[in-house]
């Protein structure tokens, strides 16, 4: 008997071909919108293998409910959705895509950095409502990109890729992280520092560290207060990152100039946040990764995993605790 494999978005024919070679499929056929909790219940108890998304909250009833289950194979980097601790209990191996997306991933975030720089949502616009009358000589003047100092939190794989970017327009490379990174501080001549300095002494702050307890709102009250009134802050990691009400009031009251978001800590986010009534804000819908190529290698990566969990290998990418 083939083992039953449960995929929680709709996934091109060549991912579902490729897992049917030797299992049996099933597949909630919707590509934009979440697999139902009822559904995903449902098919957990019986599945030996899950492929999900970052959307899906994976937590311990649910791990405890499952009478087969194997692997657990998220087509995404961060795996914060997923109860890791009772996944790991029950003996079910946790797996997630790093690597494939960094490239990617960075070319958008800096994208979010030079949008956010030199405003150019705000110039759309101009352009979209007839307000554009004629030159003027500090008409929507943004802020240097070039020579500038780029603080990166978290300097993964995503980070590095970003600082690279960051060395093409001379800026000012300087990060912290849990440990110092040798390799980046060499090739790309980023030099490490503590928080407190990063923070008081960057023009452009990218968060690239993954969400846990200990980075849950990382990014408070306190921390904007430090930055300089024309710091740009980019976050392209995850939402519960940032205090969303204390980068609010700090974009609203000027104590940072602008920001770029990918990401907000309930996602979707309406057309009413509050963030989204400040033009100073660059905001798009959680696609730092969003590139055909890429989205394709990650569910390609993603089915490999469980293909080699269920014939008894170690997955290539499992997340240890």
């Amino acid at each position: 008997m083939k083992p039953y494999v449960f995929i929680t978005r709709r996934m091109p024919d060549e991912i579902i071909e490729k897992l049917e070679e030797t299992c049996t499929v099933s597949m909630w056929e919707k590509q934009e919108e979440p697999v139902p909790q009822e559904r995903l219940e449902e098919e957990i108890k019986q599945a030996d293998g899950l492929f999900c998304t970052v959307t899906e909250p994976i937590d311990r009833p649910l791990i405890e409910s499952a009478e087969n289950l194997k692997v657990i194979a998220t087509m995404a980097v961060g795996y914060n959705n997923i109860d890791v601790e009772a996944a790991a209990e029950k003996d079910i191996t946790i797996a997630h895509t790093p690597g494939v997306l960094s490239e990617t991933t960075a070319d958008l975030t800096f994208a979010l950095l030079m949008a956010a720089a030199r405003r150019l949502p705000e110039g759309i616009e101009t352009i979209k409502n007839n307000e554009w009358k004629t030159w003027s000589p500090f008409f929507l003047t943004g802020q240097d990109i070039h020579h500038a100092t780029l603080g990166i939190i978290g300097m993964g794989r995503i980070g590095e890729a970003v600082a690279k970017r960051g060395t093409g327009f001379d800026m000012e490379i300087i990060y912290h992280n849990r440990t110092r990174k040798q390799e980046a501080e060499e090739k790309l001549g980023a030099r490490y520092v503590e928080m407190d300095e990063l923070l008081k002494t960057s023009d452009f702050i990218c968060v690239m560290t993954p969400y846990t307890k200990d980075t849950h709102h990382l990014i408070d009250r306190e921390a904007f207060k430090k930055m300089k009134n024309t710091a740009i802050f980019i976050n392209s990691s995850r939402g519960g990152i940032v205090d969303e009400e204390a980068l609010y009031e700090a974009l609203k009251n000027g104590e940072i100039r602008g920001a770029g978001l990918d990401v907000f800590e309930g996602e979707p986010v309406g057309a009413d946040h509050p963030l989204l009534s400040l033009p100073q804000v660059t905001a798009l819908p959680h696609i730092g990764s969003a590139s055909e190529s890429t989205r394709m290698a990650m569910a390609d990566m993603t089915a490999n995993h469980i293909l080699q969990v269920l014939s008894g290998k170690e997955a290539d990418h499992e997340v240890k605790l």
